[in-house]
């Protein structure tokens, strides 16, 4: 298994692109294609799926182009999918990113507790509500990828449209079940444990 990350996207956003076997499933597309393309390309993988934590644009911007450039399943939480159509929920247009980001419709409504397969590689989802409804973590082997529920020590933004401080507080708890040498891969800036953040993270 392999991981690449990616971390210059819009507003700083990670990337990440997890491979086994030439399979390879890409996380969030806040980074321009050509980049997640250079990667893929580069290293002989096919992709399987595109998984959107969540909707909101700086980690959807660039998916239409990746979708088309790959032929790859794009999947979104059932709950998601209002707020990563709407431009005026998915923050597109309201921090003027100049035009609506484009959002082709999802192949796969992910449910929580489904599991994807590629390669070897088995990745459960967890609903996560809280920084939007449909927000999601990825679990896959002993690396979570949080998306914008989890930082290093903080947080998603809970003030955005269908954003609930209750919801993230308990979508927390329930991450925080999980064993302590999980290593965290969140939507924005550095890696970080589980362990850590009980330890550590303020909201804990």
């Amino acid at each position: 298994m392999a991981l690449y990350v990616l971390p210059n996207g819009i507003f700083e956003s990670n990337t990440y692109i997890l491979s086994d076997d030439k399979e390879c499933v890409v996380i969030d597309c806040g980074v321009n294609a050509r980049e997640i393309l250079d990667v893929v390309e580069k290293n002989g993988l096919h992709v399987k799926y595109i998984i959107l934590t969540h909707g909101h644009f700086d980690h959807t911007w660039h998916v239409q182009s990746l979708k088309e450039k790959t032929g790859a399943k794009l999947c979104l939480h059932e709950d998601e999918l209002e707020l990563y159509q709407n431009p005026m929920l998915n923050g597109s247009r309201m921090f003027g990113a100049g035009s609506d980001a484009e959002t082709p419709d999802p192949d796969i409504l992910l449910k929580d507790g489904q599991k994807l397969q590629a390669g070897e590689m088995s990745l459960e989802i967890i609903h996560t509500p809280g920084h939007s409804p449909g927000s999601i973590c990825i679990l896959s082997g002993n690396m979570l990828f949080s998306g914008d529920t989890l930082f290093a020590m903080s947080i998603g933004r809970t003030d955005f449209p269908g954003g609930s401080h209750k919801a993230m507080i308990e979508s927390l708890h329930r991450l925080f079940m999980l064993d302590d040498s999980i290593e965290v891969y969140p939507g924005h800036g550095p890696k970080t444990t589980i362990g850590y953040e009980k330890e550590y993270n303020p909201y804990a």
